[in-house]
């Protein structure tokens, strides 16, 4: 069994690794020792070379793939913080409703599939197609705040202290998002067995304790403090009508931490 090498892999790997505990033990799981795209991943599902792989839910993936659709981070990545100017933060510190934030300027990626969701919830996006880029352009007052998944921004500021820039502190914007394991869409057989292995998982309680003990996890809720901070929810149009919401104990609470 192959996965998918992305960011955050080695939770994921861990997470994929309990699951199959569950329901097949014996199973052969084998990474791919580099990235590739993932037109290319999709490509080797179909052809039998790779077994899955994870990423976020999208349309597109959901018409070549099966979703194992059980979030692989609780929806940890809809949960966004901002990086601003470090003189900045008096601008967000009243900011409680979606109407107060349309008032400020969002950073984003121009082909990231969050823009979108930003978009579509008619908060201002200014866009960069380099990643890098957007660290400058916020310094430089192009926009106000650079949303970023709260295991993010620490190491984000840190890495660049020529340039006047910090987390800020009273502002969380939450929407929904998922990570999904894929697989064949006629590989039903892996497929339940990631279901079987998973919803055990989460019934036993072993998928939260790896979840919330992993050191990335724990870290960047603490730093986070999310449950102090002013919660602002948006959608996300790009969910698929199935998506799980009505399962509490698939997601992230913020006030149970």
């Amino acid at each position: 069994m192959i996965n998918k090498a992305i960011g955050g892999n080695v939770l994921v790997s861990e997470i994929l690794t309990l699951i199959l505990s569950k329901s097949d033990p014996q199973a052969n799981i084998r990474q791919l020792s580099a990235e590739f795209p993932e037109q290319r991943l999709i490509d080797d599902i179909h052809s039998g070379k790779v077994s899955l792989l994870w990423s976020g839910a999208s349309p597109h993936l959901e018409e070549q793939l099966l979703p194992i659709r059980i979030p692989l981070f609780k929806g940890l990545l809809g949960h966004r913080i901002f990086i601003i100017k470090e003189e900045h933060q008096s601008r967000f510190n009243h900011i409680t409703t979606l109407e107060q934030l349309k008032k400020l300027s969002a950073g984003q990626g121009t082909l990231w599939g969050d823009t979108k969701v930003l978009k579509d919830a008619n908060l201002p996006v200014v866009t960069a197609l380099k990643y890098p880029n957007l660290f400058h352009m916020l310094e430089g007052e192009r926009f106000d705040y650079f949303p970023r998944a709260i295991h993010e921004p620490w190491n984000e500021v840190s890495a660049r202290p020529e340039l006047n820039l910090k987390v800020e502190d009273k502002t969380l914007l939450i929407y929904p998002f998922a990570m999904y394991f894929y697989v064949n869409k006629n590989d039903h057989d892996l497929h339940d067995k990631l279901t079987q292995g998973f919803e055990t998982a989460i019934a036993d309680g072993s998928f939260d304790r790896l979840f919330l003990n992993n050191p990335m996890i724990k870290e960047a809720l603490q730093k986070s403090n999310l449950s102090q901070r002013n919660v602002i929810r948006i959608k996300n149009p790009n969910m698929h009508p199935d998506t799980p919401v009505n399962r509490p104990e698939l997601w992230l609470d913020i006030n149970s931490l």
